[in-house]
């Protein structure tokens, strides 16, 4: 089973890139998003590879980061949600925009993806509802062997709202209200300033994240 690839990029189209890795091209799919940043043709590339085998074919999908690749599992694994498909769905939303859709139940964020109906992003969201705060975060504190309530992981979000989300948690409120406090809060702030997610403050987020509380 191949679970990662280095080597050279060959070339990319908008939906798959082949990596020369020894003298061998392996045709790995990758969100838009993925394929926006990776480096020129020609340059170095290591990716995280998910395998699926079927009787006729096996297929690769590439994640620059694991985060990415947790969503993809996650999202594949709602019933009517194929591996192409969660795939368009990391590409549309991103992994903070899945995050923020799922906290907030907003079945029209997910819709926005090619081949989601209303229906299947309704599913997607109350399926997902429990699961979406864990995967931007962990408990413990492997550096300092100290435990905490809550720790952010993987940068799956700006610093401010990890530390606003470690912030609500530790003043005693559940993870999965909190996040879905701090989502509407960055919504609010960037419709109001237009500022982008990682320019808002800590203070910004917790000020109006508690306020969202206790509405």
């Amino acid at each position: 089973m191949i679970a990662q690839l280095k080597g050279i990029l060959d070339y990319c189209t908008d939906d798959c890139v082949v990596i020369d890795v020894g003298g061998v091209g392996y045709l790995v799919h990758c969100a838009r998003t993925t394929i926006g940043q990776l480096p020129q043709p020609g340059e170095a590339i290591a990716l995280h590879i998910e395998t699926q085998v079927r009787e006729d074919s096996i297929t690769l999908f590439g994640f620059l980061a694991r985060h990415e690749q947790e969503w993809f599992r996650i999202l594949n694994g709602v019933q009517g949600v194929g591996a192409k498909l969660a795939l368009a769905i990391l590409g549309t939303l991103g992994v903070d925009g899945i995050a923020d859709a799922i906290a907030l139940q907003d079945k029209t964020a997910v819709a926005r993806t090619n081949g989601v109906g209303p229906k299947l992003a309704g599913r997607i969201v109350n399926e997902l509802k429990d699961k979406g705060p864990h995967l931007a975060l962990r408990t413990g504190n492997a550096a300092s062997g100290q435990t905490a309530n809550i720790a952010p992981t993987d940068q799956t979000q700006p610093a401010a709202f990890q530390d606003a989300l470690s912030a609500l948690v530790n003043l005693g409120y559940k993870e999965a209200d909190a996040h879905r406090a701090l989502a509407t809060a960055r919504r609010s702030l960037a419709a109001r300033d237009g500022a982008a997610a990682d320019e808002i403050t800590l203070d910004e987020l917790i000020r109006i994240g508690l306020r969202e509380l206790s509405a």
